[in-house]
């Protein structure tokens, strides 16, 4: 498995401002045969009722849908991406709530090997959670995540959560407009 530092100098090196949803250079026949791939393992390890969606308008290709039923001891549904970008980014969560990240919550050691090694044989590039939740520094301008205006009417229309409880630290508001690594490849743009 790559080191988080590699990790970070790939996801940097990968970012162009210019391209939001797939690079410049987005390859769909080898992106497509990248995707079967990292489906069919899926399919091998969990079963056939993982089902695999491409994605529109969105910085990632697809995602593969693993029931909790079908993780054994988990008892959570778990979620795996493949973005557009860099050597196929992909990366793996445990799913708390309608498409919730619950991160590495549940994912064993040896699902994150396996996962890894299965990133790798695709082509691909595992992406630890962790990694994904650190504060987006990258050179694209992520919109969504800086516009208090958008980020207000979004809560207005229930697209977004309005934490309850009034007396909440005011740095945990200001996560609200804050771009995650996560927000750059693996999310509708």
């Amino acid at each position: 498995m790559l080191s988080s530092d590699l990790i970070r100098a790939l996801l940097l090196e990968h970012d162009d401002p210019r391209h939001l949803e797939r690079p410049a250079d987005f390859d769909l026949d080898t992106s497509r045969d990248c995707f079967a791939r990292l489906v069919s393992a899926v399919r091998e390890r969990f079963g056939v009722s993982c089902a695999g969606r491409l994605a529109q308008d969105a910085s990632f290709y697809g995602f593969i849908d693993v029931p909790a039923d079908a993780t054994g001891g988990l008892g959570l549904p778990l979620r795996v991406l493949m973005s557009n970008f860099g050597r196929y980014f992909a990366t793996a969560f445990a799913v708390t709530g309608e498409g919730t990240s619950g991160g590495e919550e549940g994912l064993t050691g040896e699902f994150v090997t396996w996962f890894d090694s299965v990133c790798t044989a695709a082509g691909g590039t595992f992406v630890p959670a962790e990694v994904l939740r650190e504060p987006y520094d990258g050179p694209s301008f992520l919109e969504a995540h800086r516009d208090e205006a958008l980020i207000a009417a979004l809560v207005a229309a229930g697209e977004l959560t309005a934490d309850e409880d009034d007396d909440e630290d005011e740095d945990e508001d200001e996560e609200v407009g804050t771009a995650y690594w996560s927000d750059r490849y693996f999310a509708y743009m």
